[in-house]
């Protein structure tokens, strides 16, 4: 298994006011638009623009979304978010998610994979009825994305049992934003992630695990990769920060802010990802950026069920990362009592991602010839989190009044500040479209796998008529 040590290109400055600067190329992946929780299906509040100046404003310098087909249709579900994309002001990618499988939808990932630079499909093993998908289709779609060279992505619960915890609540009464946690406990998405994990085996591809919230989840991409596997896992902020405390906080208003899939989980489990990102176990750091008003999450106030799932993230993540896995004790960069240092936060925030999806060195780091995408956070500056003053549209924030060490005073896109000094310049339409190859590092060597594992079957076995 290849391993993920490598070391992007960070400037240090030291002013004689002993500020400490620490300077880095951003990118990231997250959630932006749709999100489907059985029945309810609605819009997020942001959309390409809000969403990428808030992200901006945080010190993200692309996003690579993930794309719903229309009616299980690929293509046209390329073309919907193309045109979402318009509004764009930063650059920006797409996942696409496999609702089901056919032969329509082999032919369209090879158009989305050779000609419009997709290279990761994921696949839902939740929300049942909607997006989730069978193993067999898994199988399938496994099958085509390690063909094509395409890493496959899985949301990570098992929505059968998911789906019968959701039952077992509302006949227990428990109807409210509690009863979403109590629904799908971590053994499900441990009991998914497994699965998905032995299914990428068998077929001998990649596995990319999204949004990874559980030690049951981390238990099992910890196994596969001591075992050799190529599994990415990928926490997300809210994760690493939040437990599911508020989610029985008796105002329905605060407890459904919390509400996204898999849920937040009780403490201790956050301490683990953490632990575990900082030991390479998980590669790198999403938001899941799903961001619903209170006014759209007032809809499940009687049924849990019908919450919109998500949270915000976009402009807080690089903040919580550092804050929460960086501490600073020194002026000297290398000496920190955090869990990772300087240079693994640049790593989980930005190279470690750009090399999954094949388009490092022109995102990922600072170096000739890549994007003029950069950042400066000053590390001895403290940012505090505020619905009042963020960028997103939500009118809420899961981490309202936090104080965070470390601030984000200069975002630079494209060659253009966009930040500086609290004041956000952004155009819509100045977003580019990015094109990401297929075969990246992840896929190096898996024909040598394919034929020990040829060899390995002594068969077929030649006898006498």
């Amino acid at each position: 298994m290849r391993t993920f040590n490598s070391k992007p290109m960070c400037t240090l400055s030291m002013a004689l006011s002993n500020l400490w600067r620490l300077i880095s190329r951003r990118l990231m992946v997250f959630e932006l638009s749709m999100q489907q929780e059985n029945s309810s299906c609605q819009e997020t509040c942001d959309d390409y623009f809000s969403g990428q100046a808030a992200a901006l404003a945080g010190g993200t310098t692309m996003h690579i979304d993930f794309a719903l087909p229309v009616d299980g249709n690929l293509a046209a579900g390329y073309q919907a978010w193309m045109k979402k994309a318009e509004e764009s002001c930063m650059d920006y990618g797409f996942h696409m998610a496999i609702s089901k499988w056919n032969d329509d939808v082999a032919k369209d990932m090879d158009w989305l994979v050779k000609e419009k630079g997709i290279n990761s499909f994921k696949f839902f093993m939740a929300y049942k009825g909607s997006l989730m998908v069978s193993d067999e289709e898994i199988i399938q779609g496994f099958k085509k994305c390690k063909e094509l060279g395409a890493v496959p992505q899985v949301h990570a619960e098992n929505g059968d049992a998911v789906e019968e915890g959701q039952n077992r609540m509302i006949q227990l009464g428990i109807t409210g934003p509690e009863g979403h946690s109590l629904s799908r406990p971590s053994m499900l998405e441990g009991e998914a992630t497994g699965r998905a994990i032995r299914l990428a085996k068998f077929v001998n591809t990649p596995l990319y695990v999204v949004h990874v919230m559980s030690i049951d989840a981390l238990d099992e991409i910890s196994r596969a990769r001591h075992s050799g596997q190529r599994v990415i896992g990928e926490p997300v902020a809210s994760g690493l920060a939040l437990d599911d405390s508020k989610t029985w906080d008796p105002d329905f208003k605060i407890a459904a802010q919390y509400i996204m899939s898999p849920p937040l989980r009780p403490a201790g489990h956050k301490e683990a990802l953490q632990a575990a990102l900082s030991s390479g176990i998980l590669q790198l750091v999403a938001t899941d950026h799903a961001p619903f008003n209170s006014t759209q999450k007032a809809l499940g106030k009687h049924d849990f069920r019908v919450i919109p799932n998500g949270v915000n993230g976009i402009e807080e993540r690089m903040h919580i990362v550092w804050d929460t896995m960086v501490v600073m004790t020194s002026l000297h960069p290398f000496h920190n009592s955090g869990k990772i240092s300087p240079m693994d936060y640049v790593r989980v925030t930005s190279a470690a991602c750009a090399k999954i999806f094949n388009i490092y060195p022109r995102k990922g780091a600072v170096l000739p010839g890549s994007d003029a995408d950069i950042i400066i956070l000053n590390p001895n500056a403290t940012t505090t989190i505020s619905a009042k003053t963020h960028h997103s549209r939500i009118d809420t924030n899961v981490y309202e009044g936090w104080i965070m060490k470390g601030n984000i005073e200069v975002t630079v896109s494209q060659g253009n500040v966009v930040w500086e000094k609290g004041t956000l310049n952004v155009h819509r339409g100045k977003g580019r479209y990015v094109y990401m190859k297929p075969f990246s590092y992840l896929f190096d060597g898996l024909d040598k796998l394919d034929a020990t594992y040829l060899t390995s079957l002594r068969a077929p076995v030649h006898r006498a008529a």
